[in-house]
């Protein structure tokens, strides 16, 4: 049985431990308070965008852009994924939902490139002997509309190049405020909705200088509003997963340090009684001696 100054030492180390536990919660609580603003304020300019596409795509439903498929055939599409993880850890199953989606997407597709953001992602990949054609340094603790168009550049030089035909973002994404998972969406080519036109009446729109300028200007803002806002939202299922862990990790060590105290109380009773038993033992040993003597 250990003594009491070995289980002292240890509940000393894991009351250490639930500062730094509480520590990290709060600074995750207030940088995802932080990122919800964020992305609040992007919504309204990213669904502008889209509404912009949409309603080209009503008034010319039959508009000829690149950026709506190619005519490769399917067995020699190249396609790319773009992967979203944390640069740190301690965030729960966050990272290894998504390496776990995309390595499947790689085995499934050897030709496939693969695009990483986040530290954890890159040596995931690396470890696992899966070739990075690009890792996009100090994006994912600090995502910004600049950095998600650098992703949107290569992103797009790559597409119209013909390097790549398909392109498909996999990051994680909030289920209902305390819940997340792994979504996979095809960022390029955009899906063409069929069979819309405008409605009876409905002032038709003139685009110059050509309804394809007006959208090859549109999608690269579009494709930069949809990285930009998975970036943010990842990071909010980051910290949200890494406050729900800090928390676990809390109640965890608050119950060790309750069978601790138990442990604590029982070993020094124990020591009392031994000293108590051991008095008393002196005590009649002194008195059988004087009665003797």
């Amino acid at each position: 049985m250990a003594s009491t100054k070995e289980i002292q030492t240890r509940m000393h180390s894991i009351q250490d431990t639930m500062k730094i536990t509480n520590a990290m919660y709060m600074i995750s609580s207030a940088k995802l308070k932080k990122a919800k603003k964020i992305l609040d304020a992007a919504d309204d300019h990213f669904f502008a965008i889209q509404e912009s596409i949409d309603r080209i795509l009503k008034d010319i439903p039959d508009v000829n852009t690149r950026y709506f498929g190619t005519d490769t055939p399917e067995e020699k599409k190249r396609v790319g994924y773009l992967v979203v993880t944390a640069d740190k850890g301690l965030a729960g199953a966050y990272n290894q939902d998504v390496e776990k989606r995309v390595q499947k997407e790689l085995d499934a597709d050897p030709r496939a490139e693969l695009f990483v953001i986040g530290e954890i992602g890159r040596t995931f990949f690396e470890k696992k002997g899966y070739h990075i054609h690009r890792h996009f340094h100090y994006t994912a603790q600090n995502p910004s509309i600049h950095r998600a168009r650098v992703i949107t550049e290569e992103m797009l030089v790559r597409y119209n190049e013909g390097r790549l035909d398909e392109v498909y973002m996999v990051y994680t994404k909030s289920k209902n405020g305390l819940e997340s998972e792994t979504e996979m969406v095809k960022l390029l080519p955009l899906p063409h909705k069929e069979e819309v036109h405008a409605a009876e009446g409905e002032e038709t729109l003139k685009y110059l200088p050509s309804p394809e300028a007006v959208l090859d200007s549109l999608v690269p803002n579009y494709v930069t509003g949809y990285i930009y806002g998975a970036l943010v939202e990842s990071y909010m299922c980051e910290q949200n997963d890494r406050m729900m862990a800090m928390e676990a990790a809390t109640d965890n060590a608050k119950a060790m340090l309750r069978s601790l105290s138990i442990a604590y109380n029982r070993v020094r009773q124990a020591a009392i009684t031994q000293e108590i038993t051991e008095v008393i033992a002196g005590a009649k040993a002194q008195k059988r001696k004087k009665s003797n003597g």
